[in-house]
């Protein structure tokens, strides 16, 4: 049921990106894959409870990424480890 609620929201925000794969790696660093970027792996790091882009290992073969996608994806991740909260109501 949360999934399903998850993909409203999602189209609601116009957007349809899903994470299609993550794995830790070394230092507390996460590895995940997006559909629409499945060629440049993006690393998240933790600060604090949440995760936030580190950096993208972009190739030409995807779009260029911009600020709102990079935004999504840190959404995207922090909702599928649970740290969603944390994110959203963070310091700005």
């Amino acid at each position: 049921m949360a999934a399903i609620l998850a993909v409203i929201d999602l189209k609601r925000m116009g957007s349809y990106m899903q994470l299609v794969k993550w794995s830790y790696m070394r230092r507390y660093n996460i590895r995940a894959i997006f559909d629409q970027f499945p060629n440049s792996p993006v690393i998240f790091r933790k600060i604090r409870d949440y995760y936030f882009v580190y950096t993208v290992h972009w190739t030409a073969a995807d779009a260029p990424i911009g600020i709102k996608e990079l935004e999504e994806m840190e959404q995207l991740l922090n909702r599928e480890l649970g740290t969603e909260l944390q994110y959203l109501y963070r310091r700005k």
